[in-house]
């Protein structure tokens, strides 16, 4: 029998088998009635992909290599979300109450991954399998609303199929946008990983549940009611003491991490930033760590400075660059040269720029470097910035002192591209220094770096300095106490790089005294590097990034 309601032409949507064709009775008309079930797609997909989102940042944060964390979350999720639709199948003879419940349950996994995830990796060590599991179980439930939301607004008031779901993915995809605009500009800076998430899943709650226990209430039966309100109820309360801990988890999750000297935790528009040691302790007991990495250990960091400043202000040096290096510990090197006139910092992070100024053990570390004249700082993408007329062929020396590319958001500054780049603001005659990874222990991703250098028409001479004495790994290495999972590499490669000619390994006589470094120190690392060369590795680009 044809519905005669039915628009002419139009065939109404053939009502699922075992879903009993009775409209929904609404406490409002059914046009008020179906613009509420849209705002509430609208919100709860705004939640969805803030969780989404979430275990994003928090992967990459927590594991590294983002790009590998993003295909998990991201594969996992969709798949978890077909699973989900397929579940949703068997709710839709109750869909109110099934879809009151969904929300319930993903209010209270989203709202608490980010505090689980970091536990997890905090205490266990280990977080790669709670980020899958939360991926899963949160995938299901997004994936199971759409088909409940679909049975829902059929009941209010009924169209045709396709424009039914075009509406609830209109709504959804907005949604979508403004949970991913709210994340980076309005979560993440202000309340941060763990507070942000616990409060999109209190909106969650109170959406999805308000929405069932109002508008549709009449087609719950007494006990489902107080199953949702009970439920409901649990759940905000449970996320309402995690906000109220928040903090304090925060504190003792970083101490488990970091020790239990920790002296400075901020978080920046960039990443974390925290300072270890006792407050009134030698500069040599500071730890500097960037998203959880070690960046910088006062025991051994000179003998990593030493050697990545020095053998290239050997020669003409009177204007030096550094890219990165906020921490103003190379730039204290390259200070020490009094005939040096100017330094130009390019740091990416201004907070990191701000810590080295103002923290009394970060700044006596670096010997106040940023009270010197002749220091200028630019807060800026290395990459950007070297593509600005700022930058061709002003500079003596340039000193890479970046993340290694085991990092993927470093990969770009170690492509063929950037060494190009920074070629070009060389004077004639000058030097690039880079640091590229532990030598012995990720050799190929060492020789990629010297295979683009070349690639990019500089000559190299490849060294690596030795001795650690700490975790200090300016990259992805992780040496966190009890959750370290891999021993620290035992040395610190790098790359000298010149357009003319292939540059000398030397320490100059007019050289500052050095600690750790000599010519016939720089002769042997050159050999010690050459033992271990891997051949014919094609150079890292843009489109086509090597490093692993």
């Amino acid at each position: 029998m044809i519905d005669r309601s039915a628009p002419r032409g139009v065939l109404p949507a053939p009502e699922p088998r075992g879903v009993a064709r009775v409209p929904a009775a609404l406490p409002v008309r059914p046009r008020t009635g179906r613009l509420l079930v849209l705002a509430t797609v609208f919100v709860c997909a705004a939640c969805g992909l803030v969780y989404e989102l979430e275990l994003l940042a928090l992967g990459s944060y927590l594991i590294g290599d983002s790009v590998t964390q993003a295909s998990v979350v991201l594969s996992v999720m969709v798949f978890a979300m077909g699973v989900g639709s397929l579940l949703a199948k068997s709710l839709r003879d109750r869909p109110a109450f099934g879809f009151a419940a969904i929300e319930a349950g993903l209010a209270l996994l989203g709202g608490l991954s980010a505090m689980a995830l970091y536990a997890s990796f905090a205490w266990l060590g280990e977080s790669q399998p709670a980020l899958v599991a939360f991926s899963f179980a949160i995938g299901v439930l997004i994936g199971a609303e759409i088909p409940l939301l679909m049975v829902l607004i059929q009941r209010i008031r009924r169209q045709d199929a396709g424009g039914a779901v075009a509406d609830l993915f209109a709504a959804d995809y907005v949604g979508a946008l403004v949970g991913g605009l709210a994340f980076p500009f309005l979560l993440l800076p202000v309340l941060g990983q763990l507070t942000g998430a616990v409060l999109t899943g209190t909106v969650n709650a109170t959406v999805g549940g308000g929405l069932v226990l109002w508008l549709f209430r009449r087609d719950l039966s007494r006990r489902a009611r107080w199953l949702l309100i009970g439920a409901n109820v649990t759940v905000l309360a449970v996320l309402a003491c995690a906000t109220v801990l928040a903090d304090d988890f925060e504190r003792v999750a970083r101490r488990a991490v970091y020790g239990g000297e920790v002296r400075v935790a901020v978080q920046t528009g960039v990443q974390e930033l925290v300072l270890t040691g006792p407050p009134t302790g030698s500069p040599r007991s500071l730890e500097f760590f960037l998203d959880g990495r070690l960046r910088v250990s006062g025991y051994d960091e000179y003998r990593y400075h030493e050697a990545l400043v020095h053998p290239a202000m050997t020669g003409a040096h009177a204007r030096v660059l550094v890219l990165g290096g906020g921490d103003g510990l190379a730039a204290r090197e390259v200070l020490r040269y009094r005939d040096v006139a100017s330094v130009t910092v390019v740091e990416l992070d201004p907070g990191v720029v701000r810590l080295a100024r103002t923290d009394p053990m970060l700044s006596a570390l670096n010997g106040r470097a940023y009270e010197d004249p002749r220091l200028g700082v630019v807060s800026q993408d290395a990459f950007r910035w070297l593509r600005g007329p700022a930058a061709r062929a002003r500079f003596d020396v340039i000193v890479s002192d970046l993340p290694d590319p085991g990092i993927t958001p470093s990969t770009k500054l170690y492509s063929q591209e950037f060494y190009g780049l920074a070629a070009r603001a060389l004077r004639p005659g000058g030097r690039l220094a880079v640091h590229a990874g532990p030598l012995a222990t990720r050799p190929r991703t060492y020789w990629t770096v010297d295979a683009t250098l070349r690639a990019a028409g500089l000559s190299t001479a490849p060294y690596s300095a030795g001795g650690r004495l700490s975790g200090f790994a300016a990259g992805p290495d992780r040496v966190l106490g009890a959750a370290a999972t891999v021993p620290p590499p035992q040395d610190w490669g790098f790359v000298l790089a010149a357009r003319e000619g292939v540059p000398r390994l030397r320490v100059d006589r007019d050289t500052p005294a050095l600690r750790s470094l000599s010519t016939r120190s720089l002769a042997d690392a050159a050999r010690d590097a050459e033992r271990i060369r891997v051949p014919g590795l094609p150079p890292s680009t843009l489109p086509h990034p090597r490093y692993s």
